[in-house]
């Protein structure tokens, strides 16, 4: 048996849908793009969708659009992927992490510690696809005391007049919050469309806009669309149709649009997703939850509560009372059986470049704990029956050797 991870889902539709755009002479940002864009807005209901290039580009755009620059502060959990930091430091700003929850969302009253006169932003990470406490969040950034803290340096910061709060959505396209999607929220939204999403463009991304009734979402897509494109007023496709190839630069923006090769892959998936990709991704789910309920070791991933529903995208479990290096052994021994499994995520105070920077893992006891017993099982569409059957044999077996090997000896009294 050999299981991978994460592999796209590619049928005959995407395969079509990529012939067609290949075939069409298009390839760069043009009609699917839009296509994509509105797929997009039909399934989240938000106001408006971009589609980019990668999730990272997405929120540095996002972060620049909103005056974020040196000296200002961006709030994040401690228990995620560089990314979400990364965007920060490329406009020059500093992420304050905090630590997370026991469903492995970032947690509110930590939030509410770290907000100083210098917080503009708070990225909250869907780990896993479970959608983050956002009423909680929205509650501590519209309170009176929070708002007199907040020092407005830039017209959007000024016509918001609070916190900015971006979702980090890389996982969770279409998760659920307070029986509506999730991506309404947050005053933005950012899905990643990487190979291993649950919608994949090959790479990419897409931002979703929610702002308050005051900002003209219009206004505000045709600006990021123009921004997106080296601040360019006119994009290829546009120029290509007769004689209109006279272009202008209106802002220092980035390059960082989304090509139509890509977004066919997208479009192919998302017209399927809620009727087939998803429900077939929540299945395998509960088949891992009902199996391994069973065993006392298993902290079972929360997938579903009185107002959120996870998109499913990782199934972490959680084993009781082991240590970073017996969850390693077992990842290896699982690997072994032809199980590619994964761990999500490494806290980024552990990496390196955090790390120099004088982040330290000892401040974040929660992130430590639940990354140490963690592994993701492979979870997507194309696992068969027999496939999840074998996964679960595998960690089962894996997992009981692994606690019966290192249970602690009885004392023996010799008199």
């Amino acid at each position: 048996m050999n299981i991978a991870f994460s592999p796209p889902f590619i049928d005959q539709s995407v395969i079509d849908e990529v012939v067609e755009s290949l075939k069409s002479g298009w390839i760069t940002s043009g009609p699917k793009v839009k296509e994509l864009e509105a797929e997009v807005v039909q399934l989240t209901k938000s106001k408006s969708a971009i589609c980019v290039n990668s999730w990272t580009s997405g929120a540095i755009m996002m972060l620049k659009w909103f005056g974020i620059k040196e000296g200002d502060e961006v709030i994040i959990p401690a228990y995620s992927y560089c990314a979400t930091a990364l965007c920060i430091l490329h406009c020059g700003a500093t992420p304050v992490m905090v630590d997370i929850s026991d469903d492995l969302t970032i947690d509110p009253l930590q939030i509410k510690k770290a907000i100083t006169n210098k917080t503009k932003a708070i990225i909250a990470v869907d780990i896993a696809g479970l959608p983050c406490n956002y009423n909680g969040i929205k509650t501590i950034i519209r309170s009176s005391r929070i708002r007199k803290l907040f020092r407005p340096e830039s017209e959007e910061q000024l016509k918001l007049g609070r916190i900015l709060l971006i979702a980090d959505a890389a996982h969770s396209i279409g998760s659920i919050y307070m029986g509506h999607s999730s991506a309404l929220s947050s005053d933005i939204t950012i899905f990643s469309f990487h190979a291993v999403k649950n919608v994949t463009t090959a790479e990419g991304g897409c931002i979703c806009l929610n702002l308050p009734g005051f900002f003209n979402s219009i206004e505000e897509y045709n600006f990021l669309k123009i921004f997106s494109l080296n601040g360019q007023n006119k994009d290829a496709y546009a120029k290509s149709r007769g004689a209109n190839w006279r272009y202008d630069i209106l802002y220092k923006g980035l390059k960082i649009n989304m090509p139509d090769i890509c977004a066919a892959i997208g479009l192919a998936q998302i017209r399927q997703y809620k009727r087939r990709l998803l429900p077939i991704r929540k299945q395998i789910a509960l088949k891992y939850c009902q199996a391994l309920c069973n065993f006392e070791w298993f902290i079972p991933p929360l997938l579903k509560d009185s107002s959120r529903e996870s998109s499913y995208h990782i199934f972490p479990v959680r084993i009781k009372n082991i240590t970073e290096a017996q969850r390693d052994q077992i990842i290896e021994d699982i690997v072994n059986l032809g199980v590619t499994v994964n761990v999500h995520f490494v806290p980024m105070p552990m990496l390196t470049y955090f790390k120099k920077s004088g982040y330290n893992i000892e401040n974040y006891p929660n992130s430590y704990k639940q990354y140490a017993c963690e592994i993701s099982l492979p979870i997507y569409p194309g696992l068969s029956d027999e496939d999840t059957d074998y996964i679960i044999d595998a960690v089962v077996s894996v997992v009981e050797s692994q606690l019966r090997n290192n249970k602690p000896k009885e004392l023996v009294h010799i008199q």
